[in-house]
């Protein structure tokens, strides 16, 4: 069965048709880049303002300039995700940690028990904060900063981990709400 035969998710919104130029313009990129159009981009298709705000904030702290790597955004993004039980974007994020480190095994681990994997001092204390920021983020405080700052991370660093780690506990509540599917491509990617 492909991605376009399975429902994106469990409710019943229609995809905007035709969609608007620039969105179908930046599906065909999608589909050129990686072969498929993402079902999280689909799910939001419904409303393109909604769409165009998701996008907005992905490519923003996924893609722009930072201080951290696209791997180590994408670590973060798959650590939070394990917390959250969230299928959709362990799927997704966790091959593209398979696909930027070049090793499934850091994948694997990092989508079933982040501890349990092979980390540098630095990747562990981020994925630390980001464990924390998830499960208990009222407890954050200038010592859980400061243990970033000692693993060689700079405030503006800091702030894109909490950045992307708050970003990704959203789209994964959103992602439960939904029942949003991954695509059945993401299952054998990179391994």
């Amino acid at each position: 069965m492909s991605t376009a035969d399975k429902p994106v998710h469990a409710l019943d919104l229609t995809e905007v048709s035709p969609l608007p130029q620039d969105t179908q313009r930046y599906f065909d990129l999608c589909d050129e880049k990686i072969g498929f159009v993402p079902n999280v981009l689909r799910a939001y298709a419904f409303d393109i303002d909604k769409l165009n705000a998701f996008t907005a904030m992905y490519n923003d702290l996924m893609l722009g300039p930072s201080g951290l790597s696209k791997l180590e955004r994408e670590m973060i993004a798959v650590v939070v995700s394990s917390i959250n039980h969230c299928f959709y974007c362990l799927t997704a994020h966790g091959a593209a940690v398979r696909q930027l480190s070049g090793d499934p095994i850091l994948g694997e681990a990092l989508v079933m028990n982040y501890r349990a994997a092979d980390l540098s001092p630095r990747h562990r204390a981020m994925l630390d904060f980001a464990a924390r920021l998830t499960e208990e983020s009222h407890k954050i405080g200038e010592s859980d900063r400061q243990a970033l700052r000692d693993a060689g991370f700079s405030d503006r660093d800091i702030w894109d981990i909490a950045a992307v780690a708050a970003f990704f506990n959203m789209t994964n509540r959103m992602s439960s709400a939904i029942d949003m599917q991954p695509n059945i491509e993401y299952h054998s990617q990179h391994r």
